[in-house]
């Protein structure tokens, strides 16, 4: 028999005195957490949940069996863990806000631009200085499509394809990332300017990869998602997505201290609409604050996915804005930290408007009077 366990944030403040201080601040960032479910799972059924305030968690915690008592410690200790700063390059990204990290794609078939920046050069450059002006923290350049049913590149195509991106974002002075699963790739990137490794295999697909970017260093992205060979989204069949999803991002975090990177160099992400049905997707969006007791900054990629068409009458991608900006407020209401966007301006707008409305609310307290 193999128990686990899951403390997960299920309700939410506006502020900390207005529950009177007990609420946490969840990873160090902009939402305070007042209630929380602790499930135990035994071999995939829960045995038992309990529910409970900040002021009674020491009391649940304390009767767990011993088998996960250690590991719901760690989970709650990282509920309240206030991630540094990501230090990329010569580029701070503070993570006590949600940043946002635009995407530019040089490949032939991306479903988003059709290939424009890989064509064209200096389309490519002019998005990324764009993005950058408009407030992306970072560029996330990628060389293969990873949509489904998209072709495998070889190393050597998306290295073409990837590097003169990496060199004119770098003489921009962005901070890049660069989305491949190839340890080829990675540490060509990483030579020629870029600083963190957004890799959708979570370090499965080239056993390399977790090893060189801790060689080098880097902070590595690592996603969830089913497929082990070319094809990312085979095998999505889940019992339980939320907590198996938890389990594989546990686990790949595992293997990258083991592979040397460094304690604050890994983000997670659970990997939105890769091996998903729209039901899936929603379950784990609905279930991001469970995330941060992973102890690591998070990121979400649901910019114009498709489970944003199957929500809105079948909206082709040019009109999923804006579903992708209430995707992105809605993973900022969870307190991710980076957002994965297409469309920078709008959402860096919409959480200056979210970060205004949650910096009134820690002052907007009436005190009772005799």
């Amino acid at each position: 028999m193999t128990d686990r366990i899951y403390v997960r944030p299920i309700g939410f403040a506006a502020s900390p005195q207005s529950e009177e201080g007990d609420a946490i601040r969840l990873a160090g960032g902009m939402i305070y957490a007042s209630r929380f479910a602790v499930t135990l799972r035994r071999d995939g059924d829960v045995i038992a949940r309990w529910i409970s305030g900040r002021d009674g968690i020491d009391r649940v915690l304390g009767q767990l069996p011993e088998a996960v008592a250690a590991a719901a410690e760690m989970q709650w200790t990282n509920l309240t863990l206030a991630h540094p700063p990501l230090q990329l390059g010569d580029r701070t990204v503070r993570l006590d806000q949600p940043q946002i990290v635009g995407i530019l794609n040089v490949t032939s078939d991306s479903f988003s631009d059709g290939g424009l920046f890989l064509d064209q050069p200096e389309e490519g450059r002019a998005h990324a200085a764009a993005m950058v002006e408009a407030g992306a923290a970072i560029v996330d350049i990628g060389g293969e499509s990873t949509r489904p049913g998209a072709a495998a590149v070889w190393e050597g195509d998306e290295l073409k394809r990837v590097l003169p991106a990496v060199e004119y974002c770098a003489q921009m002075g962005a901070a890049i990332s660069v989305d491949t699963r190839r340890a080829g790739v990675m540490e060509a990137a990483l030579g020629a300017g870029a600083t963190l490794i957004n890799d959708v295999s979570a370090g499965r697909h080239d056993p390399r990869s977790l090893e060189l970017v801790a060689a080098h260093g880097a902070t590595v992205i690592l996603m969830h998602a089913p497929g082990r060979g070319d094809n990312l989204h085979e095998g999505g069949s889940y019992r339980d997505v939320v907590t198996e999803v938890f389990d594989y991002l546990a686990e790949r975090r595992d293997a990258a201290y083991a592979a040397g990177v460094a304690t604050g160099r890994v983000i997670l992400d659970p990997g939105i609409g890769f091996g998903k049905s729209l039901a899936d997707n929603l379950a784990l969006l609905n279930a991001l604050p469970l995330f941060h007791a992973l102890g690591c900054p998070l990121m979400v990629g649901a910019s114009r996915k498709r489970m944003i068409g199957a929500l809105s009458n079948e909206a082709g991608v040019e009109h999923r804005l804006g579903g992708s900006v209430m995707l992105a407020v809605h993973a900022m209401q969870a307190g991710v930290q980076l957002l994965r966007v297409h469309d920078v301006a709008p959402t860096v707008q919409a959480r200056n408007v979210w970060r205004g409305l949650r910096d009134a609310a820690l002052t907007d307290f009436t005190e009772l009077t005799d």
